[in-house]
């Protein structure tokens, strides 16, 4: 019989990570669940309320802290941890919050979520990782890499830092014979989104917005056996609008 695969993912609760865990359900995956919020009974996968577990991820004491519960739903072995959860503070009226006005403490909740937690999670489960050669993949963005009318500095500044954590822990982590990869996405049609995106679709070569199935399709690729050689990478799913 073929060995269960088990995968953790943060910001299961919407959009790429709900998405991400209709995926990885519907090839036979246990996915754990990680999100600041208790488990909503709607959601539509088996095992869902056993397999959840609520984490304040700007808070690193209660990250660290949750290693040990986490650890006590594996069975000694993580096949696949899917760093997901971002925040993206905006000003007032959802205005852009930009580096001349971002708060301090807004920044540093900003990177505890989007990059801190990354490294606290992949470095507490390295022992389980490596026990299932398993895989790690971190969802940066389009705004790591350019300047986006909507994201914020402290968002775009932590996904860049991300793809950069990205690079390093497959150096890292490639002798223990677990892979590190990112997707960045473009526009994904979730509840992120901000007024006025129709005005980037238009200009995309695509002109579509993506869809958070196609995403999870791509975090799925990077967590299988079709990936194998595959390190160290960050794919862009965005309709080529970085081109």
């Amino acid at each position: 019989m073929p060995e269960l695969k088990t995968m953790l993912l943060t910001g299961a609760s919407r959009g790429i990570g709900h998405a991400t865990v209709k995926r990885f359900s519907a090839e036979g995956w246990r996915v754990l669940t990680c999100s600041r919020q208790p488990f909503d009974a709607r959601c539509p996968w088996p095992g869902g309320e056993e397999n959840h577990i609520e984490i304040d991820l700007a808070d690193p004491a209660k990250t660290i802290a949750a290693l040990e519960v986490i650890r006590s739903k594996l069975s000694g072995k993580l096949h696949a941890l899917v760093n997901n959860a971002g925040i993206s503070p905006k000003g007032p009226g959802g205005s852009r919050l930009n580096t001349l006005e971002t708060d301090l403490r807004t920044w540093g909740q900003v990177f505890h979520v989007n990059f801190f937690a990354s490294v606290v999670l992949a470095r507490g489960l390295k022992d389980e990782l490596a026990a299932a050669k398993g895989s790690i993949v971190n969802v940066t963005s389009i705004a790591g890499s350019r300047v986006h009318p909507f994201a914020g500095a402290a968002y775009a500044t932590s996904k860049a830092a991300l793809a950069a954590l990205t690079r390093e822990m497959a150096h890292d982590f490639g002798p223990l014979g677990v892979r590190v990869n990112a997707i960045a996405p473009g526009e994904v049609e979730t509840a992120i989104l901000s007024p006025g995106t129709d005005k980037i679709v238009e200009k995309l070569p695509m002109q579509r917005l993506g869809q958070p199935s196609e995403v999870a399709a791509a975090i799925y690729f990077l967590c299988s056996d079709e990936s194998s050689y595959i390190s160290g990478a960050e794919i862009e799913v965005n309709g080529a609008q970085h081109v």
